[in-house]
């Protein structure tokens, strides 16, 4: 007898029945860039639709997330003065800090995560201590927790090391738990590749190094079985979500984490993913709405629970366009 699977794709009514992977609002995080200064809402040329907020210009954005029914947002600092040791991500009068204190005030909705690096913040531009031109990864560990701290302090509902040195979920969990913040969870940047698809960011974010590159710390793009390994690391130090970074070339990785851990996962849908798709888009090469969706649908087929994207807004309001 002839199968026939056609016919559960016949018309857009049994198709939406057995459809089997969807995307809602809940799932997305919300990346965003904080300046120190006022009155300052401009757009990131690299990241069209995304912009530089001063603190007091956040006002209408969570609102609209609250509106969007967005639950997370994660919040990037850029400050004005940059050291050897990054004092201003630790500063409790950061740029960070004050943006999760006045995100706080204007929402009881959303989930405020932080990213724990100190990239931003070093002369340097590399995500740790320096020792000559090589980043310690231990005596690094001390300031990551630090700036872990400063942002629990101020009112973060969960941090996010994005520094890949060995170590710093511990280091961080023990710091929360010593001062009284065990509530505040961990999503750690498990398997963050030393990838090209950062360019957009690194000049949203002035985060490029000023010598050398990040690959002694971050992860070979050819390797899976040693993200594996990271992530099970981070899981035993305390994690409580793991994340893969990035995330289309890496939904391989993706994959493999969901089979192998029952964790919660997400994926960092990253600048150079959305800015390619955004400048197809601009020069007319592709259908944007459709390339997004099912872009952001291969991210939860692979296995991610939570997509953290800068399409977070537009693909919101594509799907209450579609309810």
């Amino acid at each position: 007898m002839l199968k026939r699977p056609r016919r559960l794709r016949e018309n857009a009514s049994i198709r939406a029945m057995v459809r089997e992977n969807h995307l809602r609002p809940e799932d997305f995080v919300y990346p965003i860039f904080v300046v120190e200064g006022e009155n300052i809402k401009k757009e990131i040329s690299s990241l069209p639709g995304n912009y530089h907020y001063s603190v007091d210009m956040l006002d209408d954005l969570i609102k609209e997330m609250d509106e969007l029914k967005i639950k997370g947002i994660m919040v990037f600092g850029i400050p004005n003065h940059k050291d050897e040791c990054a004092s201003e991500a630790f500063n409790d009068n950061g740029i960070v800090q004050k943006a999760v204190r006045r995100i706080k005030e204007l929402s009881k909705e959303l989930f405020v995560m932080t990213d724990v690096c100190m990239c931003q913040y070093t002369s340097h531009g590399h995500c740790g201590i320096l020792d000559g031109h090589r980043v310690h990864n231990d005596k690094s560990l001390e300031y990551i927790a630090k700036i872990a701290l400063s942002h629990a302090k101020a009112g973060a509902d969960m941090v996010a090391p994005s520094d890949m040195m060995d170590g710093r979920v511990g280091a961080i969990r023990s710091l929360l738990d010593l001062n009284g913040y065990e509530h505040v969870s961990i999503m750690a940047y498990s398997a963050k590749y030393a990838s090209a698809f950062y360019g957009p960011f690194r000049e949203a974010a002035g985060s490029a190094p000023q010598f050398g590159d990040r690959k002694s710390y971050q992860m070979d793009p050819a390797n899976s079985n040693e993200a594996m390994r990271e992530i099970e690391l981070d899981i035993e130090e305390g994690a409580d979500i793991v994340m893969v970074k990035p995330a289309m070339a890496f939904m391989d990785v993706i994959r493999m984490a969901k089979d192998r851990f029952n964790m919660p996962l997400a994926a960092y849908n990253v600048s150079g993913e959305y800015s390619m798709v955004k400048a197809a888009a601009q020069l007319g090469y592709i259908n944007e709405r459709a390339i997004a969706t099912e872009m952001l649908l291969g991210l939860k087929r692979a296995g991610a629970d939570i997509i953290i994207t800068y399409y977070s807004l537009e693909m919101a309001k594509w799907l209450r366009e579609e309810a």
